[in-house]
């Protein structure tokens, strides 16, 4: 007969080898964010900046089946559960794809754009007025 401490093991591995241990850990983390949100207060209203930001990172972390990430993601920062149309969020970054882009996530086409571009020396001019004062856990 096995033990308290056998069976608890074989529950363990069977959770984690079909996925189901880090499903419910990220649950967790998922209820307990909500928890502490709760009283904090209300959270910033998310801006056009942070959701489209959010969204590049959700479909980066789901396209490398990072799941549980994602799904603590999505609960923490309040982003929408149904993720933005990809041809929505192209357009609204004036992104054009061609088919082979379309096969991996918009970030890993903006990453590859910015480390094989030969203008301005690589360098991009960054302008403070296109970061939102409003972005979360940046209070002015």
């Amino acid at each position: 007969m096995a033990t308290i401490s056998e069976l608890k093991n074989a529950v363990r591995e069977t959770l984690e080898s079909r996925g189901v241990l880090g499903q419910l850990k990220a649950r967790i983390r998922a209820e307990v964010f909500n928890a502490l949100d709760e009283h904090r207060g209300a959270r910033p209203s998310l801006s056009h900046e942070n959701l489209l930001i959010n969204e590049l990172i959700r479909e980066y972390l789901e396209f490398n089946k990072y799941r549980n990430t994602a799904s603590v993601l999505t609960a923490e920062s309040g982003q929408p559960e149904t993720p933005l149309d990809r041809q929505f969020l192209a357009t609204e970054l004036r992104v054009s794809e061609d088919a082979s882009s379309k096969t991996v996530p918009l970030l890993y086409g903006l990453v590859s754009h910015f480390l094989n571009s030969s203008d301005n020396r690589g360098k991009v001019l960054l302008r403070g007025a296109a970061v939102s004062v409003s972005a979360p856990g940046h209070d002015s």
